[in-house]
């Protein structure tokens, strides 16, 4: 077993010497990747100062993915409302994405997937419809559910008539609404996209925060991560919570549901 783990330990130092001359070279999708089989690594063998190592150069390079879209989100305008089948292909661009209903939690991970296969760096957030109280629900999805609340986006600054241009070649112009229908919701700044990523990470780090261990806040942790990977603070708070963990007695430990599927896949691959 000593030596089993030392082969884990030194697959995963491998991968994360990859990570980081990925990093350096701008690579940031590869990057992710790699550190994402660090971290599956390390978690199925509950190295917990490893998974704090892996955290903080995974937050750069989605940071870095994350600046990348907001800058094309700026700069170019791309920004775009997403009701119908989510986009693909060449229609999938750099900027920010509004997943709105009939669409809902599901396909905003399927079109962050779709991007990241693409290597194609989007914003995504998905709302769910308007609640009571005047706010709109918004919701990741992955091996858990994080939901929160961020106020309606205001509308756009109205321009004065003289300053208004054409649309330009390429771009329709918006239709007005039908009789009795109520008009578009004005989609969101890139601001917005990344305050309501902020709110949306803060409520996962209060529901992980309630577990009573290091390494039970660590399974949290990972777990929201992986619903929703577009917050720094949940980053540093996993590697905050590995570090504690790493210190804990091993008796205040169990195994987890990811470390025994670790186990089997590695038996798999043993076997093949």
């Amino acid at each position: 077993m000593a030596t089993n783990q030392a082969q884990h330990q030194a697959r995963i130092d491998a991968l994360m010497e990859q990570a980081s001359v990925a990093l350096t070279e701008g690579k940031y999708f590869e990057t992710e990747e790699l550190c994402i089989e660090a971290l599956r690594r390390a978690r199925g063998i509950a190295d917990f100062d490893r998974i704090a190592r892996i955290a903080l150069p995974l937050q750069e390079a989605r940071r870095q993915k994350r600046d990348l879209a907001y800058d094309a989100a700026m700069e170019k305008g791309a920004v775009f409302r997403v009701d119908g089948e989510p986009p693909a292909g060449k229609a999938l661009v750099p900027g920010c994405y509004l997943v709105e209903p009939p669409r809902v939690g599901v396909d905003g991970r399927v079109l962050r997937e779709n991007a990241d296969a693409k290597r194609t760096p989007i914003i995504v957030v998905v709302r769910e419809p308007q609640s009571r109280d005047g706010l709109w629900p918004i919701v990741a999805v992955g091996p858990v559910t994080v939901r929160t609340k961020v106020p309606i986006p205001p509308p756009p600054e109205a321009k004065p008539a003289a300053a208004k241009k054409r649309p330009g070649r390429g771009k329709a112009a918006a239709a007005p609404a039908a009789a009795g229908e109520p008009s578009p919701t004005p989609l969101p700044s890139p601001e917005w996209f990344i305050t309501a990523g902020e709110s949306l990470g803060d409520a996962a780090i209060a529901a992980c925060m309630l577990r009573p261990t290091a390494y039970s806040q660590v399974e949290s942790l990972l777990d929201h991560l992986a619903a929703h990977p577009d917050h720094e603070k949940l980053h540093q708070a996993l590697e905050d919570a590995a570090r504690r963990a790493a210190r804990e007695p091993v008796s205040a430990r169990r195994i987890t549901a990811a470390q025994a599927r670790f186990e089997d896949e590695e038996e798999e691959e043993d076997a093949a």
